[in-house]
C-alpha cells in the first residue's frame, strides 16, 4: 500500500468546506480523473475514473462521517483499492484546513512506476487546489449530508 498525506487552507467556514466535499456527485468539477460519481445510499457511492488513459469503476463505503469533522471511506468492490479520510480543521471563523489522507495500492506495472514517480500525490494535490477554487468561488455550498455515520 502506498500513502498520500495533503492538506490545504480553504476561506470558508468549517460547516461550508465540510457541507461541500458532502456533495460526492459534484466531485468531477474539481477533481481530475473523476467522470461520475453515484450516490446509491446514505453510505454507499459508485465512481467511475479515468486516469492515464485507464478507466476504473468501483465501489466506496463510508465508514465513518461527523460533521464539520471528518469523512472516511474503503472501497469495497470494483477495480480500485483504496481507503481514506478527509479532516475539517477550523483555523478561524473563515478559514478552514482541509486534510486528506490516502491510502491506495497500485495496480500492475503502469500504476507503480506511477506510483514510484509522485503521479497520485500531484493528483491529490491539483484536486485540493481545485476544490479551493470551487468551494471559494461559489462562496456557499451545493448541498450538505449532516448525518453521522
Amino acid at each position: 500500500m502506498s500513502q498520500v498525506e495533503e492538506s490545504i487552507k480553504v476561506d470558508v467556514p468549517v460547516r461550508t468546506a465540510y457541507n461541500q466535499w458532502t456533495q460526492f456527485e459534484t466531485f468531477p468539477e474539481f477533481m481530475g480523473g473523476v467522470e461520475r460519481i453515484e450516490q446509491r445510499t446514505d453510505t454507499l457511492t459508485h465512481w467511475v475514473t479515468k486516469v492515464g488513459g485507464v478507466q476504473r469503476e468501483f465501489d466506496a463505503e463510508i465508514t465513518e462521517q461527523i460533521p464539520d469533522e471528518r469523512v472516511a471511506w474503503t472501497t469495497i468492490g470494483g477495480e480500485a483499492q483504496q481507503a481514506g479520510v478527509v479532516t475539517f480543521h477550523r483555523i478561524d471563523d473563515g478559514t478552514t484546513k482541509v486534510m486528506l489522507q490516502l491510502d491506495y495500492d497500485p495496480e500492475g506495472l503502469t500504476e507503480t512506476v506511477g506510483d514510484k514517480l509522485g503521479v497520485v500525490k500531484r493528483q491529490v494535490t491539483g484536486d485540493l487546489k481545485r476544490f479551493k477554487e470551487y468551494i471559494e468561488h461559489r462562496g456557499a455550498e451545493t448541498g450538505g449530508w449532516r448525518g453521522e455515520v
